[in-house]
């Protein structure tokens, strides 16, 4: 079983990391909001309870996911233990996926360089490396990258295929496919 990180600072978009959660475990798979702190509390005041601290660690899971968000993804971008845990993921050949603002904290990390990508829009104007791409989501190898809280669901779904799930079946569960696949 695959198993995903999502690190959650104050001032999270909600939209972008609870899908990503929610979408993950419904497809069987491992996925554990690492807080900050034990209640994390969103860009939208809405609070959401840790599964457990983040400490720094990332050895055990398979992908790391970042959500978006102001001042999310600045908090992020600011942790020099998670510059530290995207580096040996990137290094390991472990997946690194963000969506929205959260790029900024890979562009600090050093993981964008040479990279394509994909954030919220303006964000871009902010990073220097790597080679940004108005798209909903964009691979480039292991680096999974998407825009902002429209593109969420989607997101979500690309990583269940990636890490060998099946998002096809989780799309018409959903209903996904009857509202935005006609």
């Amino acid at each position: 079983m695959k198993k995903v990180a999502l690190i959650l600072a104050d001032g999270f978009e909600e939209i972008e990391a609870l899908t990503v959660v929610d979408v993950l475990r419904r497809a069987g798979m491992t996925c554990n909001m690492l807080g900050f702190s034990p209640f994390v509390t969103g860009s939208h005041g809405i609070v959401v309870k840790a599964d457990a601290l983040w400490q720094g660690d990332l050895e055990a899971y398979d992908m790391v996911v970042l959500p978006g968000g102001m001042p999310g993804a600045t908090n992020l971008r600011d942790d020099q233990l998670l510059m530290t845990a995207l580096k040996q993921m990137q290094e390991k050949g472990k997946y690194v996926a963000a969506i929205c603002a959260a790029p900024l904290a890979l562009a600090k990390a050093g993981i964008l360089k040479e990279r394509h990508f994909t954030c919220y829009d303006g964000t871009e104007e902010q990073i220097k490396d790597g080679h940004y791409q108005k798209e909903t989501v964009v691979h480039d190898d292991k680096l999974i990258t998407s825009r902002g809280p429209a593109t969420a669901l989607a997101f979500a779904y690309d990583l269940v295929d990636t890490l060998g799930g099946d998002a096809d079946k989780l799309r018409e569960a959903m209903l996904y496919k009857d509202v935005f696949d006609k």
